[in-house]
């Protein structure tokens, strides 16, 4: 139940890159046959991620993570934009793969405004384009929140900020294989996306950079990745990556009816067992992510339940992957102003192409036993 962490390689994507691990492990770089085979794959891949996200193949660049991707977009768009001015606008709920770049640039000079959230977890339009000064080069708003599942108005954001000429960044790590994303229509000059939230392969990511945006390379050495991302491509796990998406793409709609049926059918659960003001649903009803659900027991603290759900052989979490096992305060859930009973007993449960109804009624019945033996 913590899918949002990461998610199992399909036997397919095992499938897709055993051949780059083995007899077709030229590099792509080369100029003889098996480097040839290798770029082969690579252009294959990168032209089939493109086509599932709306952008041109040209405009994808590889990374080795979201974090990397993220990382990537917010310190090459600032050092190319400096020129122009050093304000960047972001939110308070972001993952920390842009609070913490955010913070390494304030240190460098730069300056940060840190947007605050609804108690739904949704930044206002309106407070963007209050903070946005005649320095402004780039704002970044993430498109999915990984912690209580609210989606933010990126539209309207993106809008924004084309009609002002500043650069718009959207983390889509957690929202690529459960929102649909076309960036032919959307306002969006940079997306970061991440391979093993969708069922694909750890260490590879990719960046959208739209054609008209200047981005400052973090890395140099070689001309990979038409000089944005230098390092020899990792062809197994870019392979991948593009055989998840394609998966995805081949059961996008039964996909998002059964994580939104084994949401639903956990929350209907928990109410059976416990009543209905035994726990409080966190994030945005409807503007949200579909496999994602943010659950607080007040009274029992989200230490103890994810203990208890650990020794019972369930996986839920209590905020991000990179930051849980310090089991700290959520710093989304802080940042929407909720009550101390609320954000010292959340838990997050996460769902994926493995689980069944069968599992989630079964995890409902292990809270009910975990909360009538701690409330007893």
């Amino acid at each position: 139940m913590d899918h949002a962490a990461t998610t199992p390689v399909h036997p397919e994507v095992v499938e897709a890159m055993l051949p780059y691990l083995t007899g077709i492990y030229g590099n792509a770089s080369s100029t003889h046959q098996a480097g040839r085979a290798a770029r082969h794959a690579l252009n294959d891949a990168r032209d089939r991620i493109a086509a599932f996200v709306g952008c041109r193949p040209a405009e994808l660049v590889f990374t080795g993570s979201g974090t990397e991707s993220d990382n990537t977009a917010l310190f090459g768009a600032a050092e190319a934009g400096r020129e122009r001015g050093k304000h960047i606008i972001t939110t308070q709920i972001e993952h920390h793969a842009v609070l913490h770049a955010c913070e390494r640039l304030e240190q460098l000079g730069y300056d940060v405004t840190y947007l605050p959230v609804d108690a739904l977890g949704q930044v206002a339009p309106a407070d963007v384009e209050a903070a946005i000064r005649p320095d402004t080069i780039l704002i970044s708003v993430m498109y999915g929140n990984n912690e209580v599942g609210t989606l933010q108005p990126i539209v309207e954001i993106g809008e924004l900020a084309r009609s002002k000429g500043i650069c718009f960044h959207v983390d889509a790590v957690q929202a690529l294989a459960h929102v649909p994303i076309d960036l032919r229509t959307l306002p969006v000059d940079l997306m970061s996306f991440s391979a093993h939230k969708l069922n694909g392969p750890k260490g590879v990511g990719a960046l959208y950079i739209a054609k008209h945006v200047r981005l400052s390379p973090l890395m140099f050495g070689g001309s990979q990745e038409r000089k944005r991302r230098p390092g020899t491509e990792n062809t197994a796990g870019i392979s991948g990556f593009a055989k998840a998406v394609q998966i995805f793409e081949r059961n996008r709609y039964e996909l998002q009816q059964k994580m939104e049926k084994l949401r639903q059918e956990m929350v209907n659960e928990l109410r059976i067992r416990l009543g209905e003001h035994a726990f409080v649903i966190n994030g945005h009803p409807t503007e949200r992510l579909p496999h994602i659900l943010n659950v607080s027991f007040p009274g029992i603290s989200t230490e103890t339940m994810l203990m208890n759900l650990d020794l019972a052989g369930i996986a839920a979490a209590s905020g991000s992957a990179c930051t849980s096992g310090s089991l700290e305060v959520s710093h989304v859930l802080q940042a929407m102003r909720l009550p101390e009973e609320i954000t010292n007993s959340a838990v997050r449960f996460s769902f994926g192409t493995n689980n069944t109804l069968e599992q989630v009624t079964a995890v409902a019945q292990i809270v009910e036993t975990i909360m009538s033996r701690l409330r007893k």
